[in-house]
């Protein structure tokens, strides 16, 4: 090697470091700006600025926790007791909590020594320890107190309502009317409402126990009453869950039937004529293309909601997906197999049937057991939208903004349906291809 290739070779070494030191910094300085950006255009600062952290803990503690309202009209001094202020979860005639007590003055007790008094007049008494005692009185509209001008964050007080939170409960005052929340943890009347007569029956006097309910045996009672539960509606939800399950199933198989035969016309190996395979590779991108929710929304408007629709919306961006993925694994199958079975004298319906299928089915199955997997939390979201299954349950208890006990029950029993969908298709494509996901 002359001195002109070593000087070469110097430069390109020193050429090739700087490339690296100047990657080494300028990669790193690309993030941080892309960061940056976020930061800007996203508004992260005024979002944590408008972040309400008491609404959510406030909602995380729903979730796990119902709440008792004890309600008096201030317009007919009619006391009402319901579990979530429902009336299918109103106490029965004659019955409250054992935590209110009292005739003409009704005393609340919400624990840690916060005591409610409920006063003739619309008068409302509010004990909290640290404090003193808050004097309200409902006018007509008006509310009047004795709070002053400086009050507390956990007190809200207007001429037309006051609020004041504890972490035992809450008490709500206005003109028509005075409520107060108990908090209790667990999802009450989860089994039995009041009115079942097995409600406050343990599990082991219901199964082992005398009957309870005279015209009915005791398991087939409970059962019954479990199922028709008006609060949870364990039945509807069951329903709806079938609803969204078979959404998933109809949309992957029919997309699956659909997509098979068009694949052919789009693999170069079996469609000689490139007008035929760029069209039909043009129609599977635009399918494909248009994401599955807004096919659901033009779906809606042409077919009306329902599952119906869901389904179809997921048909169309799959017969799209699948056709890509299919005609791929046409392209490479082994040619020789597809010979032997010609050399038989088969036909070419008999040389697809024996010669290319059997190549592409594990390939086929993989991709349309994932994708029923994949689709099947899709439908969760494309049932709200189109009136249908689970997701529809879920987002009427979002809507309500008070249920959100519900929301923790729908969203349980989501994750837990996924599941049990992904160790299906698991199992499935072990019994059909001949082997076990790890």
């Amino acid at each position: 090697m002359t001195a002109a290739d070593l000087s070469l070779t110097k430069a390109h070494a020193d050429q090739l470091f700087r490339r690296k030191r100047l990657a080494a910094v300028a990669v790193p300085a690309l993030i941080l700006g892309y960061f940056a950006y976020i930061f800007v255009a996203f508004n992260i600062a005024g979002l944590a600025q408008r972040a309400n952290w008491d609404n959510a803990v406030t909602l995380a503690s729903d979730s796990w926790s119902y709440k008792v309202h004890v309600t008096r009209s201030n317009r007919t001094g009619a006391m009402d007791y319901a579990v979530e202020g429902e009336r299918k979860g109103a106490y029965p005639e004659g019955q409250r909590p054992g935590w209110v007590t009292g005739e003409d003055i009704l005393t609340v007790d919400l624990g840690s020594d916060t005591l409610v008094r409920l006063l003739p007049d619309n008068r409302t008494e509010v004990q909290v320890p640290g404090f003193g005692l808050i004097e309200a009185q409902a006018v007509g509209r008006q509310v009047t107190t004795n709070l002053g001008a400086n009050v507390p964050d956990w007190i809200s007080a207007s001429d037309r309502r006051v609020a004041i939170t504890s972490p035992e409960g809450r008490v709500t005052i206005t003109g028509s009317k005075t409520e107060v929340f108990n908090y209790f943890p667990g999802w009450e009347l989860f089994w039995f409402t009041f009115e079942s007569p097995y409600h406050g029956h343990s599990l082991t006097e219901i199964l082992f126990g005398a009957r309870i309910d005279p015209t009915r045996a005791n398991i087939s009672g409970a059962v019954q009453d479990w199922w028709n539960n008006p609060m949870w509606r364990h039945k509807d939800v069951v329903w709806a869950i079938g609803e969204t399950i078979l959404m998933a199933f109809l949309g992957t198989m029919g997309a699956a039937i659909i997509a098979l035969p068009m694949a052919f016309m789009a693999a170069k190996r079996f469609a000689p004529f490139a007008l035929l395979r760029g069209a039909t590779r043009r129609l599977f991108d635009f399918l494909r293309g248009v994401d599955a929710l807004i096919w659901t929304v033009v779906l809606a408007r042409a077919f009306g909601p329902g599952p119906l629709t869901g389904a179809l919306a997921i048909l169309i961006t799959d017969t799209g997906t699948f056709g890509k993925i299919f005609s791929e694994a046409l392209e490479n199958v082994d040619g020789k197999q597809i010979e032997g079975v010609s050399s038989t004298g088969a036909k070419p319906l008999q040389r697809y049937r024996f010669g290319v299928i059997p190549q592409v089915v594990p390939v086929l199955l993989a991709q349309i057991l994932y994708f029923l997997e994949s689709n099947t939390r899709s439908a969760t979201i494309i049932g709200a939208i189109t009136g249908g299954g689970i997701g529809l349950m879920l987002t009427q208890a979002i809507q309500t903004q008070k249920d959100w006990e519900e929301v923790a029950y729908y969203i349980i029993l989501i994750v837990g349906m996924v599941m049990a969908m992904d160790w299906f298709s698991g199992w499935l494509r072990g019994r059909l291809i001949g082997r076990k996901d790890g």
